[in-house]
């Protein structure tokens, strides 16, 4: 690993990071490459020609494309040779979780037994567990599932009501509960399941057999999106569990819950990334074929404004996953030595990443949302038409601002994690935003002329930061120890963090491109509308925050200051996002 500095998780509030330290796209190696488009051809050849046999909810065909997945060696991806699999980078898994992404419910049904369904065994199982289960999973033996809700635990998931009392014999559990929203249930081989044993305060968890007597599969549910997954309740009456297949210690289980949400909230970062290039795909070739008043409708500057904005998102959340995950790559090898143990290494690295991933969640799945609703926009009558992919994309795209705990609890999470973090001694966030609270008065609007580009852009997004601080030291001195309670003030400070943290992953993405030589006028001009844009969110978040807490006297210096700091230079912006879409529609394909 070269010298490089690793932030920690939430640091970027208040550090700056180096445009080299990061990892970009555009260094993909040719082995990565390789392996995205294996995914690509798999698609091809095996979900897209029977996606409409799959939106019936036919089981068994989505469990033989799962198992000739495996065959192919595409479940083994994050699995470590000595069970099989093929031990990737963090960096090379979401290439191939955003690769995958563009499969629709197969993309569903693969995430789900590649990641919540594997990695909990690979990360915290036994060498015998591994050994029993890992090896099959990696293949496509055996097909895995995850069950942690239940019908009165959802996102307070440590109140589920499942039960594991110790038999008489001392062999077995026997497992006693109901789970919901269990994907991949009407096909799954293993499931880890998550119980209280006897009158624990916290989880235990278990890997239980599908097969075991007294486990009961109920019937697919009916859904908005994602209709080719098998999406099911699972009943256990009196299952005789093992004793060996307790996961973990016992207790452990909430850890191991929340340790996995935090994997699947990074890799949905990633997955929608393939769904939303999709939909800006459909939506330029429709909008080059389709003719209104004698014209292509690409050549109206309203749907120029729309292809744009596809664009700018998407680029900005993609340069936001690949940055994190580099870090959390660097932090693996330290954390692998350091837990002596390779699963509990990795997933100790990725959960350390907590504010970040669930920044990925939220603006991801928000990000795919945008653009599957503008796709079926660009297409008009024809967009609402099941003939067409995008519907389908837009009904797929809703979920995922539910799964992997929702977009309100994530919100609160950024914030509340990032508080901790520094609390805790991790970086020092109050020290550095009492001395701008101090000093409110002295803040004056500010520009710099004469600078280089990504000086002045740089300077923007630090000024940016000031503003998430000043804030944050508002609400923490007005609400000591319970902000967590004053969730529209919580909301407004994430806003904030997530886009700021875009932003910045944007400006470093597009000062490494320059540098590489991959570069060009019109991802400057990505930056300059994101930017420009965001200094105008900022503002409004940071203002309707600070007239939340603060009362007016108290409160129109700081105004005044987030007024000043959040200042940035004008942008014309329609020619920008006409160059940005001209670029799109020449091509006829996302290319950026």
């Amino acid at each position: 690993m070269e010298d490089r500095k690793i932030l920690k998780s939430g640091e970027f509030l208040v550090s700056e990071t180096d445009p080299k330290d990061v990892f970009i796209p555009e260094e993909f190696n040719e082995e990565q490459q390789m392996i995205a488009q294996s995914c690509r051809d798999f698609l091809g050849a095996e979900v897209y020609p029977n996606m409409t046999e799959l939106e019936k909810g036919n089981r068994e065909l989505m469990k033989s494309i799962l198992k000739k997945s495996g065959e192919l060696g595409l479940l083994g991806i994050s699995v470590p040779e000595e069970y099989g699999g093929f031990g990737q980078s963090f960096v090379t898994q979401m290439l191939v979780a955003e690769t995958t992404g563009a499969g629709s419910s197969f993309s569903v049904a693969y995430m789900a037994h590649c990641g919540i369904g594997t990695m909990p065994i690979v990360y915290y199982g036994s060498k015998d567990q591994r050994e029993r289960y890992v090896t099959k999973l990696t293949t496509g033996e055996l097909l895995g599932a995850y069950c942690l809700t239940e019908p009165g635990a959802g996102s307070d998931a440590n109140s589920g009501k499942t039960n594991a009392k110790l038999s008489e014999d001392g062999k077995h559990y026997i497992l006693n509960g109901q789970k919901m929203w269990i994907t991949n249930a009407g096909f799954a081989d293993t499931q880890v399941v998550f119980a209280k044993i006897d009158n624990d305060r916290v989880l235990s968890a278990f890997i239980v057999e599908s097969s075991l007597p007294g486990v009961v599969i109920g019937p697919d549910e009916h859904k908005m999106g994602i209709k080719g997954s098998s999406t099911a309740q699972i009943y256990y009456n009196d299952v005789k569990v093992p004793v060996e297949n307790l996961l973990g210690k016992r207790g452990e289980g909430f850890r191991i819950a929340l340790s996995i949400l935090h994997l699947g909230r990074i890799k949905l970062g990633a997955n929608v990334l393939g769904a939303a290039k999709k939909a800006v795909n459909d939506s330029v070739k429709y909008a080059n074929e389709r003719k209104q008043f004698g014209v292509l409708i690409s050549s109206f500057g309203a749907i120029k404004h729309k292809l744009a904005e596809q664009v700018i998102r998407l680029f900005a959340s993609e340069s936001a996953v690949y940055r994190v995950s580099r870090d959390i790559d660097d932090l693996m090898v330290k954390m692998k030595v350091d837990c002596g143990d390779t699963g509990r290494g990795a997933i100790e690295a990725i959960s350390h990443y907590a504010v970040e991933a669930a920044i990925l969640k939220v603006v991801g799945s928000e990000m795919l949302d945008f653009i599957s609703d503008e796709a079926v926009q660009i297409h008009g009558g024809m967009g609402y038409s099941a003939e067409m992919d995008v519907e389908r994309g837009y009904r797929d795209a809703r979920i995922n601002k539910i799964f992997e705990g929702t977009n309100e609890i994530n919100r609160l999470l950024v914030v509340d994690t990032a508080l901790k973090r520094a609390m805790k001694g991790d970086f020092d966030l109050f020290g550095k935003a009492e001395a701008l609270y101090a000093d409110l008065g002295k803040i004056s609007p500010e520009m710099i002329d004469g600078a280089d580009y990504f000086t002045e852009k740089s300077k923007f997004v630090d000024n940016l930061k000031k503003v998430i601080m000043i804030c944050l030291y508002g609400a923490v001195k007005k609400y000591p120890g319970s902000l967590t309670n004053d969730q529209e003030v919580m909301n407004n400070i994430a806003e904030m963090m997530m886009e700021v943290y875009l932003s910045e992953s944007l400006c470093l993405r597009i000062f490494k491109m320059e540098s590489l030589g991959k570069g060009g006028p019109v991802y400057r001009d990505i930056l300059d509308v994101n930017i420009y844009d965001t200094a105008d969110k900022i503002r409004k978040s940071a203002s309707d925050a600070v007239w939340s807490f603060a009362p007016a006297a108290e409160a129109s210096p700081v105004i005044r200051a987030i007024e000043a700091l959040s200042r940035v230079r004008g942008v014309n912006v329609k020619g920008a996002r006409r160059r940005i879409a001209e670029k799109l529609i020449a091509e006829n394909l996302y290319k950026f």
